[in-house]
């Protein structure tokens, strides 16, 4: 099930007696958690009733073996395995953990006739749901595939990530102006957890104001080189190279990996030499005619994509897609110098 339909059915009925959390997405693996222990131990009983172990110090038989254990104290019980990953034998799983001398030991058999009042929580997640991961995944899923409800946590897609960070900054009283949030999540990479700290830092640094711009942005928020390149792309379009150099050292200050910079920058480029082609004159139509299903174009993208089709004539774009095509080779030469690459990259546009 989704972590929306789990926190669905905890508000509607009682937990069950096991679930696997099966994902490396923290976010939304913590909101369940601990809406599952609220229910379950709310307050004081939390102290008592919740118990927790690690499968790569402990066994299933110590964790069976405590979840069989009876409290005067706790009436109701939350055992917390972290780790659950840890159980994978190195061959073919079956399907329930086999035997009790299988790799789950006894749990198969406990989940049987589970302890009345306790919830165990089994929850895996060292390896992403996709991916190179995906493989490890579907053997965690069938390996513990007696627990009948099963949570996925998979990654926000930029989507999720962007409500997702609406959502907060209104909660919070904090506004984003202009393309500020559409910034932000490109910047982390769409990592929910990290949204959710750094606009609560950002709503702690505006204080009374309320208010953080895409030009603040930049500077407060770690890892913001994609905000740097789009003022790198209005520089290079302009020829301000002294500007070009100023941003080229941010970013290589900052330690970016600069063929990713460079990537970035040539797919921006690209679209809007397709928009040039295309003949589309405003963000709207960019918007209309360049997203394609699972490539979304977001409407402040598309100001960033028209923006640079009105900076770069079409030659220019095209001139300095095949620079940065060049630079990126001078990059993964032998011990090059970054500096001096990306340097001579800026000299060379005409």
């Amino acid at each position: 099930m989704t972590p929306a339909q789990f926190l669905t059915q905890l508000k509607r009925q009682e937990p069950g007696p096991a679930y696997l959390f099966l994902g490396a997405e923290p976010y939304r693996r913590q909101a369940c958690g601990k809406a599952l222990l609220e229910k379950v131990l709310p307050g004081e009983a939390r102290e008592q009733g919740l118990a927790h172990f690690d499968l790569r110090e402990t066994s299933w038989s110590a964790v069976v073996d405590d979840a069989c254990s009876l409290s005067l104290f706790a009436p109701r019980r939350v055992v917390w395995v972290s780790n659950a990953e840890s159980s994978l034998p190195r061959g073919k799983v079956d399907e329930g953990g086999a035997s009790a001398t299988g790799p789950l030991g006894p749990l198969p058999a406990y989940l049987k006739q589970p302890t009345p009042g306790v919830v165990l929580v089994a929850e895996a997640s060292r390896f992403e749901l996709d991916g190179e991961d995906k493989a490890k995944a579907d053997r965690v899923r069938k390996l513990y595939s007696a627990i009948q409800a099963q949570v996925e946590f998979p990654r926000f897609s930029a989507a999720e990530a962007r409500h997702l960070a609406l959502e907060l900054t209104k909660a919070s009283g904090l506004a984003l102006e202009g393309d500020a949030v559409d910034l932000l999540v490109d910047s982390l990479g769409a990592d929910a957890m990290r949204i959710s700290v750094e606009i609560e830092k950002l709503r702690l640094y505006a204080g009374e104001r309320g208010k953080i711009g895409a030009r603040e942005l930049a500077s407060l928020v770690p890892d913001s080189s994609v905000s740097t390149i789009f003022v790198l792309v209005d520089a290079l379009g302009r020829r301000d190279r002294l500007r070009a150099l100023e941003l080229v050292d941010t970013l290589l200050r900052q330690g970016e990996y600069m063929p990713l910079a460079l990537s970035f920058l040539a797919s921006l480029l690209r679209l809007a030499l397709a928009a040039k082609e295309r003949g589309l004159r405003s963000p709207q139509q960019i918007q209309e005619e360049l997203s394609r299903p699972g490539r979304q174009i977001w409407s402040t993208k598309a100001q960033q994509i028209h923006q640079a089709a009105t900076v770069f004539t079409k030659k220019q774009l095209e001139a300095t897609l095949q620079r940065i095509f060049q630079t990126d080779r001078a990059l993964r030469d032998a011990r090059p110098d970054d500096r001096i690459v990306m340097e001579r990259f800026v000299f060379g546009l005409k």
